[in-house]
């Protein structure tokens, strides 16, 4: 029992059990927060804040320095978004690389493949070194906008040996020369905090105009045994340090914050749609009457004796034991005959409806998938009527598939790209890597997929 009382010890207010309040308005508090969140993402876009680490110009990546930490609590809480993350880095890997060989264009200008005659680099991309890569390297790209990879060489500096993918958690980015746009990475398992000279290692960033004329140039430099990172980014923010995902826009534009606030608003509801069920009404004089306030030693105990009576009224109404049972109450009349002490008991309406935060729910999972170009009717996400409604039948997902497909090539190029350097460096200068993709069909075709290459 919570009970609101004056200073003379009277109740005003009260709730049983527990109870589900909401206010409306947008108070200054709250104003203040949604700039602040602005500002959160805003602050990614530029270059100013920095910290000197030996020497090292280190970037901000955030107003904290924590983007990663701080997107991915965001990614975790909202299972749309998640899950749609997700589903985009599966399809953007398809169903494996091939090594292949281009010999020629057919007359509409397909490209006509052959399989590479070496087997070594077959078995390169099939490798769990390779998928490691491609897993945590699609992570982090469709995450936070950004991947480093780190391109490690055989002891005799001739030959890429292994890619690397640095967690985005522990790697940052130090500021451009003005004259030759050399950055570092730096690598530290103590960010988002500084870490001391001892706590990180920096490695050179091959350059983003030729970063296979880069590391050609390494090895003709007598750089070929150190590692360095290949930075993937994606250059749709025009961030050139620290690129934004595309997720951020249905962040800004508070869908996000919707997805996630209406499980919560409709577990209270689930929780408290049953404990309200009367509300009582008790004038201010009867507790004057049935607790004068001269007869207690202090309002403490005249609150503890009216907490004590509240409690038997709400034994007494409810329970199954209770049903139908009277309860009594009095009343008094002034000199004009209006009532003055009545009880008033009113039985409480609910006037939520609960369909209507679904609606708006599935609407919120649909604006979040949309940020991410991803039709929701191939996550079974289409709505039956309304603003997004859609047909989920299978000629709408195989179409809104096959789009998903068409624009992943940017995105799959930028992941096969330190592979494919990795490959040329290597030896295999006439070699192109492609994905394998499966194909929803109709029953008509004599299958339900079929394999292709892109």
């Amino acid at each position: 029992m919570d009970i609101l009382f004056n200073k003379d010890g009277a109740p005003l207010m009260l709730s049983a059990k527990s109870f589900f309040a909401a206010t409306t308005g947008v108070p200054k508090e709250a104003l203040d927060e949604i700039k602040k969140k602005q500002k959160k993402v805003a602050d990614t876009k530029t270059d100013q804040d920095f910290t000197r680490l030996d020497g090292i110009e280190l970037l901000s990546w955030g107003s904290n320095n924590d983007f990663p930490q701080w997107a991915d609590k965001i990614i975790t809480s909202t299972s749309v978004l998640n899950s749609g993350l997700k589903f985009i880095r599966n399809f953007t890997l398809g169903q494996g690389i091939f090594a292949c060989k281009v010999v020629g264009y057919d007359p509409d200008g397909n490209e006509i493949l052959e399989q590479y005659p070496d087997p070594a680099p077959q078995q390169l991309v099939n490798s769990p070194k390779i998928r490691r890569y491609m897993e945590k390297a699609g992570r982090d790209y469709f995450k936070y906008g950004s991947s480093a990879v780190q391109l490690i060489p055989n002891v005799d500096g001739d030959k890429v040996v292994g890619l690397n993918p640095i967690n985005a958690y522990f790697f940052r980015l130090s500021t451009r020369d003005v004259k030759t746009g050399a950055e570092k990475c730096i690598i530290s398992g103590k960010f988002p905090d500084n870490p001391s000279k001892s706590e990180f290692e920096a490695i050179d960033v091959l350059m983003d105009y030729d970063a296979e004329l880069d590391l050609d140039l390494r090895r003709y430099n007598g750089k070929g045994k150190e590692s360095v990172i290949f930075m993937i980014r994606d250059s749709w923010s025009n961030k050139d340090t620290y690129s934004e995902p595309v997720w951020l826009s249905a962040y800004l534009a508070g869908w996000i914050d919707i997805a996630k606030s209406v499980p919560t608003y409709l577990q209270k509801v689930y929780k408290n749609q049953a404990t309200w069920k009367w509300h009582i009404q008790i004038p201010y004089k009867f507790w004057d009457r049935k607790f004068p306030l001269a007869e207690f030693d202090d309002v403490t105990k005249r609150q503890e004796a009216i907490e004590k009576y509240m409690d038997d009224i709400e034994t007494n109404l409810l329970g199954s034991e209770n049903a139908e049972k009277p309860l009594f109450t009095f009343y008094e009349s002034n000199d004009n005959g209006k009532i003055e002490e009545e009880w008033k008991i009113t039985p409480l309406d609910n006037k939520s409806k609960e369909g209507d935060k679904l609606v708006t729910s599935a609407a919120a999972n649909s604006e979040i998938l949309f940020a991410l170009m991803i039709n929701p009717n191939v996550l079974g996400a289409g709505m039956p009527g309304g603003t997004y409604a859609g047909n989920q039948g299978g000629s709408n997902i195989r179409e809104a598939f096959l789009v998903n497909v068409a624009n992943a090539w940017v995105d799959r190029q930028n992941l096969l790209d330190p592979i494919e350097i990795t490959l040329r460096y290597n030896g295999y200068s006439d070699i192109v890597l492609r994905y394998r993709n499966t194909v929803l069909t109709t029953l008509d075709k004599g299958a339900g997929t079929k394999k292709t290459l892109s």
